[in-house]
């Protein structure tokens, strides 16, 4: 009976059809094909434009629930991961480091990975995970305890699992791995205990580290096991000891651009967040920059090695941190740029070749700790408007408040925007909010939070707090502005339909006109949506999928913006989306 039962088990498996490994040229070739979604962002250059038009400006008001997915259990915080599909297999990642494998076509579940979390996780800003990485036969997501785990995509079990970096000092990992070439490229968060950002390079098959990049100056890359090259100049922009526990947490992930081949990651807060402790001088001539901290830096996808860096908020002060994606694109000239929308409130763009300052414009209508950006893409520093040094105060004890917009969860924090090949618009999720902040004295401790600061984040408007902007990449005019009440927390998609998706905190699942704004679909999905919407062709009909489920940042840190949202449910659904049969046949 034996023998006949793995006889009939081993018919079946050479039955069953082979899993049709990833390779280098599919994650090229992501953003164009439409059968599929291989990468986060839709391709990675981060641009999440879809060539799908099947769902449309005339035809989306129709778009009905297929299939809905709970992630279940008591483990419903917030669910900003986005969904990857791929030989017929939806893969989201769910909070606290959990993996889910499901049938695309029916919504059933096919297998799920619980990380084993150890007890004393750091996680900042919630238990989320921001989503998976595919390459050959292999799923890759980072966990809470700062590991790298890469699994079986068809089976679920575990392959290798590698440390990042050790929880206990602060480090957790919640981005998107990225994939170039064979190597799985992971950053780090930990920013508020000064940790030290760096990334790392892996071989996809074993696991084993090819390089690391650390972002603060001072520090020493690896290459192949051995000591490469330094990060930047010891001390020249760092006082003292400052530097070996500096922040610059690279804790979105990273983007990749194949025509330069060079990966961009932002590098997040200097630490501590009190700027007067890292250069008491504060003379605005570059020695107190803390490079590489709140800046954008271009590595070779091979060695780790920086080619370029620029750095957003130059002796940074209000935690603007420089992690916000850096989408490649080309603009209607035929120019090759790079975009960022900073936390810090401007939208840059640089030249793709180099990494060099081209523009700047604000992309929230109040920002009180610049006048702008200079020529050479530095900003005017409002100096009155920095929070006051303890030290100057009567008892050291606590600094001048001042009043700083945008607040330090930024105008843009970890949502990402779109761009559209077809307006040639980008769509950036903003919030207009500011916030009362002050410095205070602090010695690093191990494991404990390294701020210097407290802060008081408030609404800049009574009636509204979200904006999604509709930005001209070459003039920065806002084409259109759509105001929500509550912050906006989760991703856009733009697509060839003329489409904008997005959702929002009180559950509305939105698409709006490109080019006008006008909303022309909602549906409610029942919890606050902070995740990033997908959209593939199956069996000759457009699918469209986001997953629901209040938290991050926002009801942890957000003050008196916190408690203007305390009644929105938590929840952790995926919900997948198509046109009714008659009319997608009529397509």
């Amino acid at each position: 009976m034996n023998r006949f039962v793995a006889a009939v088990s081993a018919a079946l498996m050479l039955a069953a059809p082979a899993y049709a490994g990833i390779t280098e040229e599919d994650l090229a070739g992501d953003a164009a094909s439409t059968g599929d979604v291989l990468t986060n962002g839709m391709g990675r250059d981060l641009q999440r434009y879809s060539p799908l038009a099947l769902i449309n400006k005339e035809n989306v008001g129709k778009m009905v629930p297929v299939w809905a997915f709970s992630l279940g259990g008591e483990k419903q915080r917030g669910q900003e991961t986005q969904p990857l599909i791929h030989d017929g297999v939806m893969y989201i990642t769910g909070s606290y480091s959990r993996l889910y494998a499901i049938d695309v076509k029916t919504g059933k579940e096919l297998w799920q990975y619980d990380a084993r979390l150890p007890e004393g996780i750091l996680p900042c800003c919630d238990v989320i995970n921001r989503g998976a990485a595919l390459y050959g036969d292999k799923i890759y997501f980072g966990t809470l305890d700062a590991r790298i785990v890469a699994l079986n995509a068809k089976t679920g079990d575990v392959v290798w699992n590698k440390k990042i970096a050790d929880y206990k000092e602060g480090y957790s990992y919640t981005a998107a791995p990225l994939i170039v070439n064979g190597l799985v490229i992971t950053g780090n968060s930990g920013g508020e205990f000064g940790i030290v950002g760096e990334v790392q390079a892996r071989d996809a098959e074993t696991g084993e580290l090819v390089w690391t990049r650390p972002t603060i100056e001072g520090h020493m890359g690896t290459y192949m096991g051995k000591e490469s090259t330094m990060t930047g100049t010891l001390n020249a922009s760092w006082p003292g000891d400052l530097w070996k526990t500096g922040g610059g947490a690279t804790w979105l992930g990273g983007s990749y651009d194949i025509e330069t081949n060079t990966i961009v990651f932002g590098a997040g807060n200097p630490a501590p967040w009190n700027s007067w402790l890292r250069d008491a001088g504060q003379k605005n001539d570059g020695t107190g920059d803390n490079l590489y901290a709140a800046s954008r830096l271009g590595l070779d996808p091979a060695t780790g090695e920086i080619k370029w860096h620029y750095q957003t908020t130059p002796r940074e002060g209000w935690d603007y941190d420089g992690v916000n994606e850096v989408v490649a694109f080309t603009d209607k000239d035929g120019n090759k740029k790079w975009a960022t929308a900073d936390r810090n409130g401007f939208f840059y763009v640089l030249n793709r070749e180099d990494g060099k300052f081209l523009n700047a414009w604000p992309f929230v209508k109040d920002i009180t700790w610049a006048k702008g950006i200079d020529e050479n893409g530095r900003p005017i520093f409002v100096e009155e408007n920095r929070p006051g040094n303890p030290a100057a105060s009567a008892d050291g004890a606590k600094g001048e408040v001042i009043f700083a917009s945008p607040s330090f969860l930024g105008g843009k924090n970890w949502m990402p925007m779109a761009y559209s090949q077809k307006t040639g618009l980008f769509y950036v999720p903003s919030n207009e909010w500011g916030m009362d902040i002050w410095n205070e004295p602090i010695t690093y401790k191990k494991g404990a939070a390294y701020l210097g600061a407290g802060f008081t984040i408030k609404p800049n408007y009574e009636d509204h707090i979200g904006s999604l902007k509709a930005i001209d990449p070459l003039t920065g005019e806002w084409k259109w502005e759509y105001k929500n009440e509550a912050p906006l927390w989760g991703g856009v998609m733009t697509t060839a339909g003329g489409l904008v998706f997005f959702g929002t905190p009180e559950g509305e699942f939105k698409a709006l006109d490109d080019e006008t704004g006008a909303e022309l679909y909602s549906f409610q999905t029942g919890s606050g949506i902070v995740g990033q919407p997908v959209t593939w062709e199956m069996d000759g009909e457009q699918y469209v999928a986001v997953v629901s489920g209040w938290g991050g940042a926002v009801p942890l840190w957000g003050g008196e913006v916190a408690s203007k949202v305390n009644y929105l449910n938590q929840g952790g659904m995926v919900w997948v989306f198509k046109l009714p049969k008659e009319l997608a046949m009529a397509n």
